[in-house]
């Protein structure tokens, strides 16, 4: 005894240290797809700008023509500026004036040039020369012909051009002249010079008077500068609003200030990339990595034992959030175009609901954050939970048809109810959203359909559809029980129905334990009349063999069924029925009439399975239904409180022994699967009176052997 308890305590240690390195090795895979997933989304996310953004300068030629994504208004600091820079330069430059001293100054040289000229016209001295040294003394610049003009003038004829060309000049610059006002000064001399001069005279005047005017006003550089600055203040900041669809820019059109201000603000431009930026995009998709890392351990941490389901769920939400960042951003029909729901579905049909609805919310965040619009995260949040609960457990092609169109309904409803709430739309644009909307439906549809008739083979996961397939009576491997082992196909059949009926009950998958049960003891046709099911009366070959012989073969139909499973190609989720319907459970009766036949120690080892126990509802349900049906077949219990009481037991005896610690089975659950396995046993046994004789050989055979009467392994397989 204290040998078996020490190899049992050995056992015990090596199962643990199994587990643990187990667990190490999923949470490590666990954690490297995690990181593999985020740094492959925050990478693109970060440095991929989008097909649609572009890298133009101002003033040279735009590479293509480019419209707004979507209707927007903002405070246009080109515009503005553009304005401001109008009003400065319509406020006239401020002058100070005009100044007499100014004026005084001129005649006054005037009066000296008069005098110089006076001087050399009296001189005895040859024309010529009076021309040169008038040209060479003078203070003012006369042409040659003037000065000609001068020296032929007689006397009086001088006086007279002297005494005009004094009040022109008085005249003229008594009145404001700026510095751009002087060409208009020297020609109004031409017209107020007085008529009664002849030619030559007025020719004369007219060419002293101009050259002696200047400007008599001073700029005034404050005034203008702070006129100027109040102009510019005055202008209010210019809201400019763009469209959807409106032109930015046209192939070959110059870029102007404006153009590029349209271009940043609709984020078309193609910017560096700062750490903030980096950091940002880190952060939100760390969150939800986790939040989907997260869940998973705590909801299913059964996917972390299979590496192809977790690939398949990263390069899922991997594959949304790559190509929603890569087509997207900055277009207007596309993002309810985006098959976002196809995702979400595979999700439900391939893995499971909740994890669909989680792959639906993460979804329409990365979506937000490729297109941030509210609008579009909603839009595609209802679009993907819809389609993903049409299409949960679906048993026909049917189901896409309708998750088709339910999508889409639901899509058409958030258009309109944005649209028409925002009052900010056009028919045609409306007619535009609602036809995209009815396409994102059939589209995201039809890419799931792809997709699960493809992936899942490629992955190893069983579809409603090769389950639908293995469930038909004509399947070879099914027909095979029937006619070799047609007590056991009897007894699977039974199986199924409880199961089934349990499944549903708990909220497990219905159909894989009802197809499960078809091929959970398939193993049994290589040698069928080793197993009570398949015998005749009074014919029993392990009444020829010893105990541990007999327990040998009866073990050896889980490897058996193994080996038929991989051999007619079946899923691996069938192939889990097989072993973990027995689990590590002992094969007592054979075990039991070892220790009597023999006085040596018995390994108890020899009579257990290999397991594993069940690691899902599905094949722990398959367990406790051929336990129960085994048992109250061979017991034949005579009232419906017997029966009850047998079930109850049984299922006891395998919580009790951990055939169920490896599953995700409550003890409400199995409260659930007790009710539904007693209806299904009530209406196929019924319980009756049994007659003394019977009664007296029952209760013979339970004073025998009490423990071949109650353990459901021993009536079923010996």
């Amino acid at each position: 005894m204290k040998e078996g308890c020490i190899g049992a305590n050995s056992r015990q240690k090596r199962a643990d240290r199994e587990r643990k390195a187990s667990s190490l090795k999923k949470n490590a895979r666990a954690i490297l797809l995690a990181l593999l997933l985020w740094a492959s989304c925050t990478a693109t996310y970060t440095f991929y700008a989008g097909p649609d953004h572009v890298s133009v300068t101002v003033g040279e030629p735009s590479p293509r023509d480019i419209k707004s994504p979507r209707h927007i208004s903002y405070t246009s600091e080109a515009k503005t500026q553009q304005a401001r820079l109008e009003a400065s330069a319509s406020v006239e430059n401020v002058y100070t004036g005009p100044n007499p001293s100014v004026a005084d100054q001129q005649i006054q040289l005037w009066e000296e040039t008069a005098e110089q000229i006076t001087s050399i016209r009296e001189r005895d001295i040859e024309k010529e020369e009076k021309v040169d040294r008038l040209q060479e003394n003078l203070p003012i610049n006369l042409p040659p012909d003037v000065v000609s003009n001068i020296l032929a003038l007689d006397q009086a004829a001088w006086e007279e051009v002297q005494r005009e060309t004094g009040r022109m000049l008085a005249l003229i610059m008594r009145e404001e002249i700026r510095p751009s006002q002087v060409g208009e000064a020297k020609r109004r001399i031409q017209r107020l010079t007085t008529q009664a001069l002849s030619e030559r005279e007025q020719t004369v005047v007219i060419s002293l008077a101009q050259a002696l005017v200047v400007p008599n006003t001073t700029f005034n550089v404050e005034e203008t500068t702070a006129r100027r600055k109040a102009a510019q203040e005055a202008v209010e900041p210019i809201q400019v609003t763009i469209r959807k669809g409106e032109s930015i820019l046209r192939e070959g059109e110059l870029v102007s200030p404006l153009a590029m201000e349209k271009l940043r603000v609709l984020g078309l431009l193609e910017t560096g990339t700062s750490w903030q930026e980096i950091a940002g995009v880190a952060i939100l998709v760390l969150a939800m990595v986790v939040v989907i890392t997260l869940y998973v351990f705590k909801r299913h941490p059964l996917l972390l034992y299979r590496p192809r389901r977790e690939l398949l769920l990263s390069l899922i939400l991997l594959g949304i959030g790559v190509t929603a960042h890569l087509t997207i951003p900055q277009h207007t029909l596309l993002p309810y175009l985006f098959p976002t729901a196809a995702g979400a579905m595979l999700v439900a049909i391939l893995l499971d609901i909740d994890l669909a609805i989680l792959v639906s919310v993460i979804s329409a965040v990365m979506v937000g954050f490729s297109s941030t619009s509210i609008e579009l995260v909603i839009y595609a949040a209802m679009g993907s939970i819809i389609g993903a609960l049409t299409l949960w457990r679906t048993e026909q092609l049917g189901a896409f048809v309708r998750a088709g169109a339910y999508v889409s309904l639901v899509n058409m409803g958030i258009i309109l109810g944005f649209q028409l709430n925002s009052q900010a739309y056009d028919t045609l644009g409306l007619a535009q959203l609602i036809v995209s909307g009815l396409a994102n439906g059939i589209l995201s549809t039809s890419l799931a359909f792809v997709a699960f008739s493809l992936i899942g083979r490629l992955f190893g996961i069983t579809t409603s559809l090769q389950l639908m397939e293995l469930a038909r009576p004509n399947h070879p491997l099914f027909r095979r029980v029937l006619t070799e082992a047609p007590g056991t196909y009897h007894h699977s059949i039974i199986i199924s129905n409880m199961a089934e009926r349990a499944a549903e009950a708990v909220g497990a998958d219905s159909l894989l334990a009802r197809v499960g049960s078809y091929y959970h003891d398939i193993g049994k046709t290589v040698r069928p009349y080793f197993f009570a099911e398949n015998q005749n009366e009074g014919q029993n070959p392990h009444d020829k063999l010893d105990p541990k012989t007999s327990a040998e073969i009866i073990i050896s139909h889980v490897e058996e069924g193994l080996a038929l499973a991989r051999k007619y190609k079946l899923p691996a989720r069938i192939r889990d029925f097989i072993p973990e319907h027995h689990g590590t459970t002992l094969v007592s009766y054979f075990y039991h009439q070892a220790k009597k036949e023999s006085d040596a120690k018995i390994d108890e080892s020899d009579f257990r399975y290999r397991g594993p126990k069940p690691q899902s509802k599905e094949t722990a349900i398959v367990m406790l239904a051929d336990s129960c049906e085994a048992t109250v077949r061979a017991i034949r219990p005579r009232t419906q409180d017997d029966l009850a009481a047998l079930v109850h037991k049984i299922i006891n005896e395998r919580l009790i022994d951990g055939q169920l610690d490896e599953c995700d089975l409550t003890l409400k659950d199995l409260d659930e699967v007790r009710r539904a396995f007693n209806d299904v046993l009530q209406g196929i046994f019924h319980p009756r009176i049994k007659y003394p004789e019977n009664e007296a050989a029952a209760k013979a055979q339970a004073a025998a052997d009490p423990q071949a009467v109650l353990d459901p392994g021993s009536q079923e397989e010996a």
